[in-house]
């Protein structure tokens, strides 16, 4: 029996989006930068600047940073680069990456209130 051949699938383009929201309200977090940082730093066929029409990065105010890929392409890899510019911005104590749906990364403040909260009601006992 002769094997079957299938057309290659083509790759359609997916949209990534980091919602920076809560900490570019509080204007602790500069979109404009972070925006920078992954233009500089997302690496295509292992070298960087090598974005071509493969990747596009845009802002959406505020907001929203969306990335854009034509090819294979890690979410996580996103979500290693955002950490890596929260710490080089010493907001990484603060800040945390969440993913709230399969596109999409948050990035969200920690809970510390409750934290301290528990530790007093533990020093009453």
């Amino acid at each position: 029996m002769a094997p079957v051949k299938t057309a290659p699938k083509s790759k359609r383009p997916s949209r990534y989006v980091i919602d920076v929201s809560a900490p570019a309200g509080d204007k602790i977090f500069d979109v404009a930068a972070f925006e920078k940082f992954l233009h500089d730093r997302i690496k295509v066929q292992g070298r960087t600047n090598n974005l071509g029409e493969s990747v596009t990065i845009t802002r959406d105010g505020d907001n929203a940073v969306i990335v854009e890929v034509s090819i294979d392409f890690s979410k996580r890899y996103l979500k290693y680069l955002t950490k890596k510019f929260l710490k080089k911005n010493n907001l990484r104590d603060w800040l945390r990456v969440v993913s709230t749906t399969k596109d999409t990364y948050k990035l969200k403040y920690f809970n510390i209130s409750n934290q301290e909260e528990e530790e007093e009601s533990e020093d009453e006992e």
